[in-house]
């Protein structure tokens, strides 16, 4: 049975749910016959017997009353008979029942005693199954007559002879539409899971396009929608493993280009004057640190992101951290002429791993800076909310497309997709953070809007307590 597909398997279980089906209609049948057709028969021959037995108690047993017997012998569907001595019931009912006597001893001893006697059995000569019952009749000085009555049974098809026809009729009708329902059944239950085992080998191929069109709500429709969520969610994985590809190989392939040109240069002096033989050696530094900040990141991100980092947590002052990052940038903001607004609440503390929470409030305010516009605003905000501390920076600058803002965060995805490389950075910046984010059970989320900016939120929850006493 384990070797057997679905399919057969839930074919075994509707064939043998038909053969359940006959064998139980047989024995019901079987039942009727035996439990209603039977026990009616015996129940109205005891029935009669007794009642003509009664009308001639303490009588005599006449020709006038054998022939009013005979008379009704003639008109009833019974067989009755009336004798004045057993021994002479024989005479008239010649027949073994079942093989043996018609009457023996036991049943002497019974009739003697003024009760009847029930017979059924098979008779040969008759080829039938007949019941019958022997009834005493009781005269003043005791018994003077015994009657017999008895019927020949129908087989079970004489007794069903007339209902048959409109059981078959109704069988066949039943079958037919049942036919009808399970082809329907099956074609709408493994139609889908055909289309989808198709599909799947087609996805084990590397083809994830295919979609199975449905608009079923039952468990085959949910189905369908988790293979076409799978197969999107496949889809996008590949386009961006493609896409992430092609940016490892860009970001690699540029300062490998500047290192190799310039040590080109150096090496047949392809040079005018000491001073330009410095600058393609500035060059070659500059974009060697480039390389290592690169894999540097690389692997700090895969560190974070397969949680190999271990976080040293101690009592951080956010506020502190804060300020003490935007005095880094007063150089860059003054340059740009950005007005900066702040409002920072002191008394709150944070645990968490101090390193990587500056690096974060480092990451935010950099790329806040680098994407204001001149003369643009920058607001830092630093609060505490419920269960932890919220830190928002907003800058009036170039705002983000609908389409990325979801996908900030992507591995070396940026907005700026010509990647100029005057804006600097590796693509992984805010990877890092969102990672760093999640390792301290907070939260990362961005707005933006051309009006009023781009908005970044982050809310790191747990750990936070109020400091007292400062």
């Amino acid at each position: 049975m384990q070797k057997l597909t679905l399919s057969k398997k839930i074919l075994v279980i509707l064939l043998s749910s038909i053969a359940f089906t006959i064998l139980f209609s047989f024995f019901f049948i079987h039942f009727l016959y035996s439990n209603l057709y039977l026990s009616s028969i015996e129940d109205s021959i005891i029935y009669q017997g007794k009642r003509t037995a009664s009308h001639y108690h303490y009588g005599e047993l006449s020709d006038e009353i054998i022939e009013k017997i005979q008379w009704y012998n003639i008109v009833s569907e019974y067989e009755i008979i009336v004798v004045d001595k057993l021994d002479d019931l024989t005479s008239y009912f010649p027949y073994k029942v079942n093989y043996e006597d018609l009457v023996n001893q036991a049943d002497n001893e019974q009739l003697e005693k003024g009760a009847y006697v029930l017979k059924e059995g098979y008779v040969e000569e008759l080829d039938r199954e007949i019941i019958g019952a022997i009834f005493p009749i009781k005269g003043e000085s005791g018994l003077i007559g015994f009657i017999y009555i008895y019927l020949p049974l129908a087989a079970i098809q004489d007794v069903f002879k007339e209902s048959i026809p409109v059981l078959l009729i109704v069988g066949t009708l039943f079958f037919f539409v049942l036919f009808l329902v399970l082809n329907q059944v099956w074609r709408s239950l493994f139609s889908p899971l055909k289309k989808l085992q198709q599909l799947s080998a087609e996805v084990s191929k590397g083809n994830y396009s295919n979609r199975i069109v449905t608009d079923r709500a039952d468990e085959i429709g949910q189905l369908a929608t988790a293979f076409n969520t799978m197969s999107l969610s496949l889809e996008e994985q590949e386009k961006r493993k493609k896409e992430f590809t092609s940016n490892i190989v860009h970001e690699l392939r540029t300062p490998l280009t500047y290192i190799n040109g310039y040590t080109h240069a150096l090496k047949e002096k392809i040079y005018s004057s000491p001073e330009e033989a410095e600058s393609y050696l500035a060059t070659i530094e500059k974009e060697t640190i480039r390389l290592n900040k690169l894999i540097n990141d690389l692997v700090e991100l895969n560190q974070l992101q397969e949680d190999l980092y271990v976080l040293v947590n101690e009592p951080i002052v956010i506020a502190q951290t804060v300020l003490d990052t935007l005095d880094l940038f007063k150089i860059r903001m003054a340059e740009q002429k950005l007005t900066l607004q702040k409002n920072i609440e002191e008394d709150v503390i944070l645990i968490g791993d101090p390193q990587r929470i500056q690096q974060v409030i480092y990451n935010v305010i950099d790329n806040a800076v680098k994407y204001s516009s001149v003369c643009g605003t920058i607001s830092v905000q630093v609060k505490k909310v419920e269960n932890g501390v919220e830190l928002r920076v907003t800058n009036e600058g170039i705002s983000i497309a609908k389409d990325d803002i979801n996908r900030i965060g992507e591995r070396f995805f940026r907005t700026d997709k010509a990647r100029n490389r005057t804006t600097g950075g590796t693509g992984l910046g805010l990877s890092i953070v969102k990672e760093i984010v999640r390792l301290h059970g907070g939260a990362f989320s961005i707005e933006s809007d051309s009006s009023l900016g781009t908005v970044v939120t982050i809310r790191l929850i747990d750990g936070l307590t109020e400091r007292s006493g400062d």
